[in-house]
C-alpha cells in the first residue's frame, strides 16, 4: 500500500511541477510567451529579458513554489505514511522533471533552476542556502545567470556529501543536478563562444497585440522656429 501512495505522490509532484509558471503568468499579465523570445526558455530569466521585472519576480516565485510544496507535503505524511528518504528525494525529484517536461505544454519546459531551489530549500533549508549562496556568489562576479546555475547545481551533491554523508537523498539530488546541466547545454555553448548574454539585458520582444495605430496630425510638424 505504501509503494501506491508513494507512486501517487511522485505522479502528483510531477504533475504540480509541469504548470509552466513563466507561461501562465505571461498570458495573465497580457505579455508575449517567453517561449517566442530570447532564449525561448520558459523560465523567470527570459521572463525578466522582457521587461517586465514584476512577471520575471512571479514566475521565479511560483517556480520555486512548485519544487519547495510537493517535497513540504511528502515530509509532513512521511511519518503517518512511513515514506524514507529516497522517496521524498524522488517527490522533489518529480517537480523538477514536472518543469522540465511539462505535460500541460507538449512537455517543452524550463531548466528548472528556480524548481531546483525550491526542491533543495524543503529538503535541507541548509543545502538549499548554501547552493542559493553558490549561485548569487557566480552570478554576482560574472553576471551570467546560466553559470550561476550550472556551478551551484554541480556544488549541490557535494554538499550534501560533505554535511550529511552518503544518504539515500544524495541519488535524486545528483541526478537533478546533472539534468539541470543537461539543460543548460546551449547555455555552455554560448559561454565557451562568448555570445551568452548577461543578466538584465534585455532583447526586443514583440508585443502579443499591435495596438490600432494613430492617426497623427501634421499639422504641427509645420510650426515655426
Amino acid at each position: 500500500m505504501s509503494y501506491l501512495y508513494s507512486l501517487a505522490a511522485v505522479a502528483a509532484a510531477y504533475l504540480i511541477g509541469s504548470l509552466s509558471f513563466a507561461v501562465i503568468v505571461s498570458r495573465v499579465m497580457g505579455l508575449s510567451d517567453p517561449r517566442s523570445y530570447g532564449s525561448g526558455n520558459p523560465g523567470a530569466t527570459n521572463v525578466l529579458r522582457s521587461g517586465n521585472k514584476l512577471a520575471a519576480l512571479l514566475t521565479l516565485a511560483f517556480d520555486a513554489l512548485k519544487g519547495y510544496v510537493p517535497v513540504l507535503v511528502a515530509l509532513l505524511l512521511q511519518p503517518r505514511v512511513g515514506w524514507g528518504e529516497l522517496t521524498i528525494g524522488l517527490v522533489g525529484l518529480a517537480a523538477f522533471v514536472g518543469h522540465l517536461w511539462p505535460v500541460f505544454f507538449r512537455f517543452q519546459g524550463g531548466k528548472g533552476v528556480a524548481t531546483a531551489a525550491g526542491v533543495l530549500m524543503a529538503l535541507n533549508p541548509l543545502l538549499g542556502l548554501a547552493t542559493l549562496a553558490t549561485w548569487v556568489i557566480v552570478a554576482g562576479f560574472t553576471r551570467y545567470s546560466s553559470l550561476a546555475a550550472i556551478v551551484a547545481a554541480a556544488f549541490a551533491p557535494f554538499f550534501q556529501l560533505l554535511n550529511w554523508g552518503a544518504s539515500p537523498m544524495v541519488l535524486p539530488i545528483t541526478v537533478m543536478s546533472l539534468l539541470l546541466v543537461w539543460r543548460h547545454e546551449g547555455n555552455i555553448r554560448k559561454l565557451l563562444a562568448g555570445t551568452e548574454s548577461k543578466l538584465g539585458h534585455k532583447v526586443a520582444v514583440s508585443p502579443p497585440a499591435a495596438p490600432p495605430a494613430r492617426h497623427h496630425h501634421h499639422s504641427k510638424h509645420h510650426r515655426k522656429h
